[in-house]
């Protein structure tokens, strides 16, 4: 029978359970929450971008910088971390920095424990916008990561690059090795696998987590779970041949279309052009009906038929003799 425990020890290892994912959530902070990806506002030209160390607009230098490890604007001296001995002294502004962040392109601070760990870890070292390709140096605005596929993406292109993430690269839900119902989805692949052909032995599945992509290696999630469609093609395929131009034939599929729509403007035009020829020939009909009704009435008009019925005379009227 093992010993039983005692209070202080089920405080002592609740403890240390806290400890532990404190530690963890430490480490895991959301890239949208890091200081070095902070919102900024210049001091100058008033224009909102990223915690820079100088502004992207005017290149002027900020009053208060933050910190891109631990975010502060003011060394207060409470420890013996600082490289630069202050005593006594709240340091700030340029009196507070120790670095620019090459990655970041953010102050950091004189802190030892700074200096010495941002660099390792910053998470804009490798951040360049997957629908762009910019990296932090070549635009002023915050840089976000896909809620689907964990990609980074620039200010601009986070909600267009969102809306469109569970997107197939497939026509069916079908597993790309056969032909089975694809269970696990992989984001950043666009595809799907089943149970069988989602097993790598390159990328190995670590306990209590799902199964890797077996093409990148990025963690797969159930298609169940998830919003995902199917690639839809709103342009026919077999429209242009296999040597034109652009993606599947698209030009060829332009160049008919634009060619259909001025046939139906010709056809339309002559169209047109059928039905005012025969308003004019009516109207040319018409009038020359009237001409010859005048004509008519000018030859009979001398013509003299005696007494007739039309002209109000009756048989019965005659006098007899």
């Amino acid at each position: 029978m093992p010993k039983k425990k005692t209070g202080a020890r089920k405080k002592a290892e609740n403890r240390r359970e806290r400890e532990k994912q404190i530690r963890a959530s430490r480490a895991n902070i959301d890239l949208a929450k890091h200081p070095c990806n902070a919102s900024m506002e210049c001091d100058k030209c008033q224009r909102r971008q990223k915690n820079r160390a100088f502004c992207y607009f005017c290149n002027s230098v900020q009053k208060l910088p933050i910190c891109a490890q631990c975010g502060k604007t003011k060394c207060m001296m409470k420890s013996s971390d600082c490289v630069i001995k202050h005593a006594g002294v709240y340091s700030t502004g340029l009196a507070m920095v120790g670095a620019i962040c090459d990655f970041c392109e953010a102050w950091v601070c004189h802190g030892r424990k700074c200096l010495s760990t941002h660099a390792c870890m910053c998470p804009l070292a490798d951040a360049e916008c997957v629908e762009c390709e910019r990296s932090v140096w070549d635009h002023g605005g915050r840089i976000f990561a896909c809620s689907f596929c964990h990609d980074f993406l620039c200010e601009d292109d986070q909600f267009e690059h969102q809306a469109s993430c569970q997107v197939l690269e497939a026509e069916t839900f079908k597993c790309v090795s056969c032909n089975r119902l694809g269970q696990h989805s992989c984001l950043r692949c666009k595809a799907c696998f089943c149970d069988d052909h989602v097993r790598s032995k390159v990328f190995k599945q670590e306990k209590g987590k799902k199964p890797p992509c077996p093409k990148c290696g990025h963690e797969t999630q159930q298609t169940k779970d998830l919003s995902m469609s199917t690639r839809s093609l709103k342009f026919g395929r077999q429209t242009g041949g296999e040597d034109a131009d652009g993606a599947s034939g698209y030009d060829a599929y332009w160049k008919n279309l634009s060619s259909s729509k001025a046939g139906e403007a010709g056809d339309h035009e002559d169209e047109y052009d059928e039905y005012e020829a025969e308003d004019d020939d009516e109207d040319d009909n018409d009038e020359r009906g009237k001409d010859s009704d005048s004509e008519a009435t000018d030859v009979f008009s001398n013509l003299n038929l005696g007494r007739t019925y039309a002209s109000g005379y009756a048989h019965y009227e005659e006098s007899e003799d």
